[in-house]
C-alpha cells in the first residue's frame, strides 16, 4: 500500500508524544529555568517553520515577550547583521543539517545571545552552532513528509514556554491517544473526497490554529500534489474568498464558516479534540491533535491519486538552502 512508512509513523506520535512529555522539561530547565530575555527569535523552514508559528502565539500570549520569525536571507544572502536585544534564538530543523538555520543560530551565539537547537538527529549541524539543544527522540522518521518530528516540534515548544514561567499546564494526559488516531483517520477518510474532485481548495485556520492550517496545506501539496492554499481566517476575509465559490473546498481548523459555505465552498469542519484541562486551559494543545487529522487527510488523498507520500515528486527529506 501506498504511503505505509508515513502511515506509520502517524500512528506512532501518541507513544513519541508521551515519551517527550517526561523528558524535554527536564532538558530545558537548566537552560531556561528563571531566565529574561527582551525578545525571542525563531528560526525554521518548510514544517518547522510552521511549528515556529505555533511557539510565536504561545510566547506573545504566555510571557508576554515579542517575537520575529527569521528572515534567514537577511543574514545568508544580504549579509547584514540585525541587532538583536537580550535575545534567545531558537532554531528548529528536524534535520538538523539546515545550513541556513545553522548560520543564524552561530551568528546570534557569537554575538552573545543565548541558543537552542530543537532537532531530530544528535550531533547535527544545528546542535553543533547552538550552546544549547533539544533532541525530540521521534526516533527514524522515514516517510519524507514530516509527521512525528512535527508535533514533537510543537510538544518542545510548548515545553519552552513552560520553561520559561509560563502559566501552562503539563501536557501529560492531554496529548492525543491511539483512539484519536483512529478517529482522526474516520474523518479525513469522509473529507478526502472533497479535496480530490475539487479545485481549489484552502486551509483555514486562527491563532494557535493557523499553524496547522499552514502545514495541512502543505502536506497536500507535498504529498497528494494539491494545490492548496492557507490563510488565517481573519485574512482570508481580506480578498481571498472571492476564489471560494461553488466547486471549491476548504478545510476549517476554526468552526463551522455559514457564511462561507452560503457562497458554495464546501466546507470540510476539523474534528474537534478535548483538551480542556483542569486548569481550564482550553484548546491550546489542540494544534497538536488538529494536524493528525491534516497528516491522514494529505495521506488518503494521495492514495486516492495514486501517488506515494513517502516518496514525493521533486522533494527530498533533507532540504538544504542558503
Amino acid at each position: 500500500m501506498l504511503g505505509l512508512w508515513m502511515e506509520e509513523e502517524i500512528r506512532q506520535q501518541p507513544e513519541v508524544l508521551a515519551r517527550g512529555a517526561n523528558n524535554y522539561m527536564s532538558s530545558l530547565m537548566p537552560v531556561l529555568k528563571d531566565r529574561k530575555f527582551d525578545m525571542v527569535l525563531l528560526a525554521a523552514r518548510g514544517s518547522s517553520d510552521n511549528a515556529a508559528l505555533f511557539g510565536r502565539y504561545l510566547i506573545e500570549v504566555f510571557l508576554g515577550i515579542p517575537v520575529s520569525l527569521a528572515a534567514p536571507s537577511v543574514l545568508t544572502r544580504y549579509h547584514r547583521h540585525v541587532q538583536y536585544t537580550n535575545c534567545l534564538a531558537i532554531g528548529i530543523s528536524q534535520s538538523g543539517a539546515a545550513p541556513d538555520i545553522s548560520e543564524i543560530l552561530g551568528a546570534l551565539r557569537s554575538e552573545g545571545h543565548t541558543t537552542l537547537a530543537i532537532t531530530n538527529t544528535p550531533n547535527s549541524r544545528v546542535t553543533q552552532e547552538a550552546e544549547h539543544t533539544l533532541l525530540l527522540d521521534a526516533g527514524m522518521e522515514q516517510s519524507v513528509a514530516a509527521t512525528k518530528t512535527y508535533t514533537a516540534s510543537l510538544l518542545a515548544l510548548y515545553e519552552v514556554v513552560r520553561a520559561l514561567g509560563g502559566e501552562l499546564p503539563s501536557p501529560a494526559g492531554l496529548l492525543p491517544d491511539a483512539a484519536w488516531v483512529e478517529t482522526a483517520r474516520i474523518a479525513a477518510s469522509e473529507a478526502s473526497g472533497s479535496f480530490v474532485r475539487n479545485s481549489p481548495t484552502f486551509s483555514l485556520g486562527r491563532g494557535f490554529g493557523f499553524s496547522t492550517a499552514q502545514e495541512t496545506a502543505l502536506k497536500l501539496m507535498e504529498c497528494a500534489l494539491l494545490p492548496c492554499k492557507s490563510y488565517s481566517s481573519a485574512d482570508f476575509e481580506h480578498g481571498p474568498k472571492a476564489l471560494a465559490g461553488h466547486g471549491s473546498t476548504a478545510v476549517s481548523f476554526d468552526g463551522p464558516m455559514p457564511e462561507l459555505a452560503a457562497q458554495g465552498c464546501e466546507i470540510v469542519v476539523a474534528p474537534e479534540a478535548s483538551t480542556t484541562s483542569s486548569d481550564g486551559v482550553d484548546k491550546i494543545l489542540n494544534p497538536i491533535w488538529d494536524i493528525i487529522y491534516g497528516q491522514w487527510l494529505a495521506l488518503l488523498c494521495a492514495r486516492a491519486r495514486g501517488l506515494n507520500p513517502d516518496v514525493p515528486q521533486h522533494i527530498r527529506k533533507v532540504t538544504q538552502t542558503l
